[in-house]
């Protein structure tokens, strides 16, 4: 199973430093292009560059009251409109290990 960060490796250098330019702008904003919730727990953080959609799915960890962590547990790239149901599966199987642990 790919993670995330396995992912993000994958990118070339343009790419890869578009997506961590606008991780920095969402940790600074609430901007609504950024991320669109696809279920209750699984959040898609959307990065478009040189006719790529390039996606990591999410989830917030709120356990520490005074700091939320948001989780990248896998990412893609987008090829239609919809989400691949096995990416958010994939996403809930990474949070589901990632909270028991």
């Amino acid at each position: 199973m790919e993670s995330a960060d396995e992912f993000v490796r994958t990118l070339d250098k343009k790419t890869h430093k578009k997506l961590f330019q606008n991780i920095r702008i969402a940790e600074q904003t609430n901007n609504p292009k950024f991320f669109k919730k696809l279920n209750k727990d699984i959040w898609e953080f959307r990065v478009r560059f040189s006719n790529k959609q390039v996606r990591l799915l999410a989830f917030w960890d709120k356990r520490n009251k005074e700091n939320t962590l948001v989780i990248a547990t896998n990412g893609f790239t987008k090829k239609t409109q919809k989400t691949p149901t096995k990416e958010i599966s994939k996403a809930e199987q990474i949070m589901k290990q990632y909270l028991e642990q």
